[in-house]
């Protein structure tokens, strides 16, 4: 059996009988039994600190007090022994109704009790209005349940009590406390970002020495930034992430660098789905951008915006409240990025549609020009398999000379070339293929040979 499994689910157990106890003290002594006592807390959990298993490593690694562990472990009942907390459907025999201090809500298709806000107030505090105001405080914004993204509240109805909210746990942490393995996030409409990777290295990179010099410092960056923030103390004067601009031609390495970035780092590059995140509805966009940076807080990922102009341009001339709430947008968003504690990489084709404001705070822009006729040959060179023979009229060394393509252009034609071959069942790369596919990528780029 997996050691995770096993270690997770006798640490979870012992949670989860200290749990009962709490809810039963604090039940005992609401319905008034004898000998109940209004302290609950005084009951201890489990020492979790010589624990392997992911849960009481983090109940360890973050310090959690007993109110935080409670409200923890309530938000993973549902979802794990969903059964203890039946006992809060009890009927008040008064109002023939449940009780309003359990709080709780029906789900449409789950039966059990799901905990809210309420539900955590009322067995950590009682009646204890001081001990009832430091709970809610669990649930602000400040607290790092929030700022690591592992639990929240939903959203009360408007008008509505906040702590009528159900206890949300992220999925990515939940999947962690269950299985003890970091679960990557699904790329759908609350996450609208694909994993992007590539299996080849450093090497496969054809670049300028200066563009190769600043990606350099991306690296030095995400391997030295916290030394740099913590052990240096620079935190106070530094922002805590890394934001910059890659622009240049299609095709020319700026989605391959970050994946490169990432694999030389261990970092995993998302690259975001802007139509999924644009929206021309008032404070959407805002929303799903929040749903990206707080996923990605603390992760040590790579969030990629290719064609970020479409997100970050220029500000308009503000004519009408849309051109304003336009600007408000994004003076969000350089807020929001220069907060974000990872690396950002913004992808353009043009360096000047990006607005200025932006640019003046990112720290770093790097250019991916076109590459000279000696940097084609070297792709030429390394682009096809080891299993192609090219025909011998056919020199690479005159083929990068003659035209000036991108590296993703010339990716193109090897593979066009490459299956016409196979379809011939041959191997032989045709002097008279790559022309042709060369013209045809003129072609869809609307230029001629």
């Amino acid at each position: 059996m997996d050691n995770k499994l096993t270690d997770n689910a006798r640490d979870l157990n012992l949670e989860l009988e200290w749990f009962a106890d709490i809810l039963n003290a604090r039940l005992n002594f609401f319905f008034e039994k004898p000998g109940a006592k209004a302290d609950v807390l005084s009951l201890q959990p489990s020492n979790f600190s010589q624990s392997s298993s992911f849960y009481g490593k983090f109940v360890t690694g973050n310090g959690l007090i007993a109110p935080e562990r409670l409200i923890l472990i309530l938000a993973l009942i549902p979802h794990i022994r969903p059964q203890l907390l039946d006992v809060l459907w009890i009927q008040n025999r008064t109002t023939e109704r449940g009780f309003t201090e359990f709080g709780g809500l029906k789900g449409v298709n789950h039966s059990g009790f799901i905990p809210t806000g309420e539900t955590a107030a009322f067995i950590i505090a009682g009646e204890d209005l001081t001990l009832r105001f430091e709970t809610t405080r669990i649930f602000e914004g400040g607290h790092f349940f929030a700022k690591q993204n592992v639990l929240s509240l939903a959203p009360a109805t408007p008008g509505e009590p906040m702590l009528s909210g159900a206890l949300l746990l992220s999925g990515e942490y939940l999947n962690w406390f269950v299985t003890g393995i970091e679960r990557k996030p699904n790329f759908n409409s609350e996450f609208p970002a694909k994993l992007i990777e590539t299996s080849l290295s450093w090497e496969h990179l054809v670049l300028p020495v200066q563009t190769l010099d600043q990606l350099e410092e991306i690296r030095h960056w995400i391997l030295h930034g916290n030394t740099l923030l913590n052990d240096w103390g620079m935190g106070q004067k530094l922002n805590p992430g890394y934001t910059t601009l890659f622009y240049g031609p299609p095709g020319t390495g700026k989605t391959f660098s970050a994946c490169l970035l990432g694999n030389h780092c261990g970092c995993d590059v998302y690259k975001i789905d802007l139509s999924m995140i644009i929206s021309k509805y008032i404070g959407e966009t805002e929303k799903n951008l929040s749903k990206i940076f707080d996923m990605a807080e603390n992760k040590n990922w790579i969030l990629f915006f290719d064609e970020a102009d479409a997100l970050f341009g220029k500000r308009s001339k503000v004519e009408d409240a849309h051109d304003r709430y336009a600007n408000q947008e994004i003076s969000y968003l350089l807020q929001r990025i220069e907060d974000f504690n990872g690396v950002v990489i913004l992808a353009s084709n043009f360096k000047n549609n990006i607005d200025a404001a932006f640019l003046r705070r990112f720290q770093s822009v790097i250019q991916f020009p076109m590459p000279k006729p000696a940097e084609r040959s070297r792709i030429w060179k390394n682009a096809f398999s080891t299993k192609a023979l090219l025909e011998k009229k056919l020199d690479l060394d005159q083929i990068a000379e003659k035209h000036e393509i991108s590296g993703g252009t010339i990716m193109n034609v090897v593979r066009t070339v490459s299956l016409k071959a196979i379809s011939r069942n041959d191997n032989k790369i045709l002097l008279a293929d790559v022309e042709e596919a060369i013209r045809r990528e003129f072609l869809k780029e609307g230029r001629t040979i």
